[in-house]
């Protein structure tokens, strides 16, 4: 009778630990897919600011605008015909 008794008890601790894994690993994959989440948006949004960046830089080079920053700052302007000189090798 005492090992049927233990036998049963150690079959009870056995399923007592598998449901206590279970909930474990259940509350893992839960905090882990939270953390998925947030990192997902943290992404979206720097896909967000990286988008914004390339218009800034495309603004920033366009070529009227550097044109205009030369001439006016740097006083540079187009050469004249007669200024060119052309070297061959």
């Amino acid at each position: 009778m005492k090992k049927a008794h233990f036998g049963v008890m150690v079959l009870v601790l056995a399923v007592m630990g598998s449901a206590l894994g279970v909930v474990y690993s259940r509350h893992e994959s839960r905090k882990l897919f939270v953390e998925l989440r947030q990192l997902q948006a943290i992404r979206d949004d720097m896909n967000i600011e990286w988008g914004r960046l390339q218009l800034e830089e495309g603004t920033w080079s366009a070529h009227g605008r550097l044109e205009g920053i030369a001439r006016a700052r740097l006083e540079m302007r187009m050469p004249r015909p007669d200024d060119v000189v052309i070297i061959r090798p």
